[in-house]
């Protein structure tokens, strides 16, 4: 929990962290934890537990279940669309608390998760609160006597590899559309910014979403995140991140079992400035493509 007294000053009281699995919160069956550090004064913030590779089959087995047997193969699209918007009323009620505790686990200014992190959350999980019954397939007219269609429906079981630098919107960005289409998810969250993914999952509870459709394993890249990659009962993983990085990940993908894989890697493209151009402009917008985090 985080509040800001009077003075301006910001008083934490961040609590310890676990994994949350099946709808309820665990320890590593390792034992294992690790800190989280306010990158701005270089202090511990908390310590969380640390998912390995048997946490992943605990988790993607929960998954697994939900979408094949659980409630959640059961629920209609409008459902679903329901569901995610009560995760984002919850994210607009507790918005101040989220940026706080976005600024003081990321560092990135106030100014910045209140007004830019927090919002384009919640109107991401809006958008596919609003799309998830919008989704139809085709019909398609060929030769003869035969009726050709095509039927939309979710790939299974979602591997979800977040980075550090927006935690919360990326998180966002990657849990709407599969809930919204019928998947159930195991995210890992970057080991540097994992308290935001904690604190949804507390709000995905609050929102009653049945058991085992998303669940959380902060962890290690290494560790955590290559046996989610890897994992033969992972339908998909999705990650964000380094080019090196995306490249084993996409590997792991291939190698396991043929997964789908969505990557977004780099970021740092070149600019081409063009004679006739505002200069002074083109540097302002170079500066803030490389360094707005």
């Amino acid at each position: 929990t985080t509040t800001i007294n009077q003075g301006g000053e910001v008083a934490t009281n961040v609590k310890p962290g676990k994994l949350f699995i099946n709808n309820e919160w665990c320890d590593a069956q390792s034992g294992k934890r690790f800190d989280v550090i306010n990158p701005a004064t270089e202090q511990k913030l908390t310590d969380v537990a640390e998912a390995d590779g048997k946490d992943v089959e605990r988790a993607v087995s929960a998954a697994r279940q939900a979408f094949e047997t659980g409630p959640w193969h059961k629920i209609s699209a409008r459902e679903r669309g329901r569901f995610l918007s009560k995760i984002a009323s919850l994210l607009e009620k507790n918005k101040e608390e989220l940026a706080v505790l976005e600024t003081l686990n990321n560092g990135k200014p106030i100014s910045e998760t209140l007004n830019v992190d927090l919002p384009l959350s919640i109107e991401c999980l809006q958008y596919y609160a609003g799309l998830a019954d919008k989704i139809h397939g085709d019909t398609i007219p060929v030769n003869g006597n035969f009726f050709n269609y095509t039927l939309r429906e979710p790939v299974g079981v979602v591997g979800q590899i977040i980075p550090w630098n927006f935690p919360l919107l990326m998180a966002a960005w990657k849990l709407g559309p599969a809930l919204a289409t019928g998947c159930t998810v195991v995210l890992k969250p970057a080991e540097q910014t994992p308290l935001t993914a904690l604190r949804l999952a507390e709000l995905i509870q609050e929102a009653e979403v049945p058991a085992g459709v998303v669940n959380v394993l902060p962890g290690y890249g290494p560790t955590a995140g290559a046996a989610l990659a890897s994992h033969k009962d992972v339908d998909k993983v999705a990650f964000t991140g380094s080019t090196e990085i995306g490249r084993l990940v996409m590997k792991m993908a291939a190698e396991s079992n043929m997964k789908r894989v969505s990557l977004e890697l780099g970021g740092k493209a070149p600019n081409i400035v063009f004679a006739d151009s505002d200069l002074d402009a083109a540097v302002a917008g170079a500066m803030r493509g490389i360094y707005f985090n």
